[in-house]
């Protein structure tokens, strides 16, 4: 039976939850403000100088609303850096974006590498702000400590996925775990802020030095 059908003893009432779509949009945009807020009072004045009452304000909400929706300070921070990462607050994960299928698809190593270069550049263009925020108040606080620690091994695993791509084109002179490192250093927010931010590289100059820099030594005679 494909839909079984229960029956209830008399008089028991079955209570059906009930979605309002206007309330899930009005949840959505209450979250985005408060993320919209948070992504501005955390770069500045900063994280540690930032009390969820100030991005309340910010974001025009009570602040007990940013503890239902977020439930911590901590919360806040991790959500936003996964938000800004992604580009959206969609529950897809990341194996399964768009990009990650395109670099899959694409022939040869510098082919993937282009691809993946532009999905970066992207990236840095609109979380730059939060990640360098995020590494300075790592140095003091330890909640932002773990989540940029998280963040890096993170960013380490999926270096691993798209590296065993790469090694599978057979262009590769490096094993996948080698391979990874050099993805790893060169993917880092902290190349593009000096690159682009601070010495004026168009993204163009910056998506081609990451390409063939990347390249040069996964190819390297070893």
């Amino acid at each position: 039976m494909l839909y079984p059908i229960v029956d209830y003893p008399a008089g028991v009432t079955v209570n059906r939850r009930y979605v309002s779509p206007r309330r899930e949009e009005q949840a959505r945009q209450t979250r985005r403000a408060i993320l919209d807020a948070a992504a501005t009072l955390f770069v500045a004045p900063g994280y540690a100088a930032t009390p969820l009452t100030a991005v309340a304000a910010e974001a025009g909400v009570a602040v007990q609303t940013v503890y239902a929706v977020f439930g911590s300070k901590r919360q806040l921070l991790s959500d936003l850096v996964d938000v800004t990462l992604a580009g959206d607050d969609e529950q897809v994960p990341l194996p399964e974006r768009a990009f990650v299928a395109e670099i899959r698809a694409a022939t040869g190593l510098r082919a993937k590498l282009d691809r993946f270069a532009r999905h970066l550049t992207e990236i840095h263009a609109r979380q730059a702000d939060v990640m360098l925020a995020l590494a300075g108040a790592a140095t003091a606080d330890t909640d932002a400590a773990a989540i940029w620690r998280k963040n890096l091994d993170e960013r380490h695993r999926g270096m691993l996925m798209f590296a065993a791509d790469l090694v599978a084109t057979g262009e590769v002179r490096l094993d996948t775990e080698q391979a990874a490192d050099v993805l790893w250093l060169a993917q880092d927010v902290r190349n593009y802020d000096w690159l682009v931010r601070r010495r004026g590289w168009p993204a163009e100059r910056f998506q081609q030095w990451f390409t063939d820099g990347v390249a040069a030594q996964l190819t390297a005679a070893r």
